[in-house]
């Protein structure tokens, strides 16, 4: 067999085992097996460039960087549902049915799926272009996103010449909990719930980002097909299906009374879904009748989605225990005895800090009402004190950390308590995965569990000690080979080249992030210059205001800090800024950035105002200064013009920095 051939085949056999495992949930060989496959084509491939076509299952790693998005506008429009919100408003939409019907006519009842919707276009069978809906009208081209998505399929088999599909890209929950877990870890913001998530994924620059999601995708409507006609909506899913498509599941029903019974059993059987999902959508199933039936100005009227209410349970409090976070915070959380919420088994709550307990006079033994902010996070919304246990006593936070003993502090808002350690066992997990991660030093193969690895054997006892590994330590690691350790190795001493941004970012200091971080890159040439100024001087640098100007010479002056530093400079880290210094001409300055640039990327202009001491901010207020407008600039240049900011083209922009 050729090369050609062998490709050929590789990618038959590869699109198959796929839609068997993400269309039919029927996989017929193992992962292993599946990756093989993979492997294969991948080295062919790699030999072979020539040879490479986009719709090649390979082409869903992201390699191509995207400057902006372009904007698309959808053949189709992809229209929003009305709500309801009961089922005397569900029972009302049946009615009007009835009444704007003459012949017979049943429904399909889907899940509402919690992710962003997606037009999907196919020429010849060949994946061609994605958007995200937008308005409805015009949306975002994300195709080399959605290229990362693994259900999307990048080629169909005897397709029609062109095709376009409406689904919705989402989190898996189990993706969602992995990812949270890992964010916990570092320090980093958790992410509020798997939609935002995936909207946030898909609307990443660097496709990689997008890729190390594990994003998936479900169909729920031809939009537009230059292939055979259906007579309804039911027979276009079954067709999407046997395209390769990923599809909702449905049932279909001749009234609205039995809708309502299936809609009750979804809501009942949310857990079983791979996916959060926020309703259940009714639908005419004939696709003439939709036709007759049109849309209103904002919806069709031949559709609703019903929206369930949030769900809340009673259990009972078993403990109140704290944890320790990156940056020393103390965090209550409250264990309860397991109960099914909103589609998944919840044992424990977040409390926040010691005045919402205070707040809801919440006792060890007591019965909690519970309920999923946002249908994702945990929370307790009351104590039932007519169930509390006699002789129950008020949750105390501790005044010495639990894990090393060390006396805790009140944040100056009063809020939070910290511990004062900062060589907290509980901290430097959290600490070195930090310090490794991407928006910091940025050090390749260096995730949680390495870092886990590292401590647990002894090997560090700050992120500074990184720099003092070697390969015969690191092999001796758990699932760590000669050639692993190597390439960490050499990425450990790549790091040492990042430049003062990336480590001032990675020490963690409060109220420091990625942004403050090349600010203070960007005044100071390096780290001796930036440990020498005092707070007022701080002060003075744009978007450094008092308090964080307090946190960085705390931080530089505790004993800890000074060894760590100590260490990094024997190791021979560089300590210089790599930020380009220019004058402050924008200092005080806000910009916005609205439209297409020609010039510019919007990170280039954004880097440029900062280096002259301005900000860049992604909203219009009235504490704007500037807004650089480029073509098809949409509803922040209206919200200027109406408050009378000044709106400045690309070439003003090139002769103010001139």
């Amino acid at each position: 067999m050729d090369v050609q051939n062998e490709i050929n085949e590789l990618r038959r056999k590869i699109r198959h085992h796929s839609r068997l495992y993400y269309v039919y949930d029927k996989p017929e060989i193992s992962d292993y097996d599946f990756d093989m496959l993979m492997q294969r084509l991948k080295a062919l491939e790699a030999l072979h460039p020539e040879l490479i076509t986009p719709d090649s299952p390979t082409q869903r790693v992201g390699d191509v960087t995207l400057p902006q998005f372009e904007q698309v506008r959808h053949q189709v429009p992809l229209e929003s549902l009305t709500d309801v919100f009961s089922y005397e408003e569900l029972f009302a939409f049946g009615k009007r049915m009835d009444e704007m019907i003459a012949e017979p006519h049943d429904y399909d009842v889907e899940p509402k799926i919690d992710g962003l919707s997606m037009s999907l276009e196919y020429e010849n069978g060949v994946f061609v272009r994605g958007a995200t809906r937008g308005d409805g009208q015009v949306g975002e081209n994300v195709t080399e996103n959605l290229r990362t998505v693994r259900s999307l399929p990048l080629h169909i088999e005897n397709a029609p010449e062109r095709l376009i599909v409406r689904g919705e890209v989402y989190m898996s929950k189990a993706v969602f909990d992995q990812l949270n877990a890992e964010r916990e870890i570092k320090g980093e913001q958790l992410l509020a719930n798997p939609r935002n998530a995936a909207a946030g994924s898909m609307r990443q620059l660097d496709p990689k980002v997008a890729a190390s999601r594990k994003l998936d995708i479900i169909c729920f409507n031809l939009q537009y097909t230059s292939g055979p006609a259906y007579k309804n909506h039911t027979e276009t899913l079954d067709a999407m299906r046997e395209m390769g498509f990923p599809v909702v599941s449905y049932s279909h029903f001749s009234n609205i009374q039995d809708c309502v019974k299936q809609i009750e059993w979804l809501g009942e059987n949310r857990d079983a879904l791979p996916y959060d999902m926020d309703g259940a959508v009714i639908k005419i199933n004939s696709l003439s009748q939709r036709e007759a039936l049109g849309s209103t100005a904002k919806a069709p009227r031949w559709a609703v989605a019903f929206k369930y209410p949030p769900e809340r349970k009673e259990s009972k409090v078993l403990d109140v225990v704290v944890q320790v976070g990156r940056t020393g915070v103390l965090t209550p959380k409250v264990l309860v005895e397991p109960i099914r919420l909103a589609g998944t088994t919840v044992s424990a709550a977040t409390l926040h800090n010691q005045d919402n307990i205070d707040r809801l006079d919440l006792r060890i033994g007591d019965t909690v009402v519970l309920q999923k902010a946002g249908e994702i996070i945990p929370e307790v919304l009351e104590v039932n004190k007519s169930k509390r246990p006699a002789n129950s006593v008020p949750f105390k936070m501790p005044e010495l950390c639990p894990e090393c003993g060390a006396p805790v502090v009140r944040d100056e808002d009063g809020a939070a308590l910290r511990c004062t350690n900062p060589e907290c066992p509980a901290q430097l997990l959290r600490t070195v995965a930090h310090f490794a991660s991407r928006e910091a030093m940025d050090i390749d193969g260096l995730g949680i569990s390495v870092c886990e690895s590292l401590i647990n054997n002894g090997l560090i006892k700050t992120a500074a000690e990184l720099y003092y590994l070697n390969a015969e330590q690191l092999v001796e690691l758990d699932r760590m080979g000669e050639k692993s350790a190597a390439n960490l190795i050499a990425a450990i001493e790549k790091s040492k080249e990042a430049g003062l941004s990336r480590l001032v970012c990675a020490f963690g200091i409060r109220q420091v992030g990625q942004k403050a971080a090349k600010v203070l890159a960007a005044h100071f040439a390096d780290l001796d210059e930036l440990m020498a100024a005092s707070a007022d001087e701080l002060t003075l640098i744009p978007d450094i205001g008092a308090i964080t100007a307090n946190f960085i010479t705390e931080w530089f002056a505790k004993p800890q800090s000074q060894h760590q530093i100590k260490l990094l400079r024997e190791a021979d880290v560089d300590f210089t800024s790599k930020e380009e210094r220019k004058d402050n001409r924008f200092a005080g300055l806000t910009f916005v950035l609205t439209g297409t640039l020609s010039k510019y990327t919007r990170d280039e202009a954004s880097a440029i105002i900062e280096s002259y001491g301005g900000k860049a901010s992604g909203s219009v207020s009235k504490k704007t200064s500037y807004v650089l407008a480029g073509e098809n600039a949409g509803s922040k240049l209206t919200k200027a013009e109406a408050l009378g900011i000044s709106i400045i083209s690309e070439d003003d922009f090139a002769a103010m920095i001139t």
